[in-house]
């Protein structure tokens, strides 16, 4: 579809990070809140706050979770695992849907470029990261003594 993502993405706001946050084609950005189950959904009190973070929000859960407890106004994408197996060992195959749309929600230009800039700063601290690890480790050492 053409999105961009990045996985664990800290937000700005104190202690929050995003599971999945994508750019899109149009510009947007989506956050992708992951669900491992209902008591997880639940017990979390955090997903609220990525709104302000993003144009669109979606959970994605498997295709067994009770969609009905989700808010009306977030996506739904579902989640299928299935194992395959092959000749030397098993692969898990994931297959995903969009089930709904989230309703969008436009943030402020400010804040857009706050997040777009903080997602390309992400990105390419951690495309850095696979090129030249030493250079990495270095980095990380000199953050910890500042």
């Amino acid at each position: 579809m053409g999105w961009a993502a990045i996985n664990e993405f800290a937000l700005p706001s104190a202690g929050r990070r995003a599971d999945v946050m994508a750019l899109l084609p149009d510009h947007s950005l989506s956050c992708i809140e992951i669900k491992s189950g209902l008591r997880d959904f639940q017990t979390d009190q955090k997903w609220p706050d990525y709104r302000n973070w993003s144009d669109r929000l979606y959970f994605a859960v498997d295709d067994g979770f009770p969609l009905d407890v989700l808010p009306p106004d977030v996506g739904i994408i579902t989640v299928s695992l299935s194992m395959v197996p092959s000749s030397l060992f098993h692969s898990v195959v994931a297959e995903c849907a969009i089930i709904r749309d989230p309703a969008e929600h436009r943030i402020a230009p400010a804040r857009r470029r706050t997040i777009l800039h903080l997602f390309a700063t992400i990105a390419a601290s951690r495309l850095m990261s696979l090129e030249d690890p030493a250079i990495t480790a270095s980095l990380r050492a000199a953050r910890r003594t500042e």
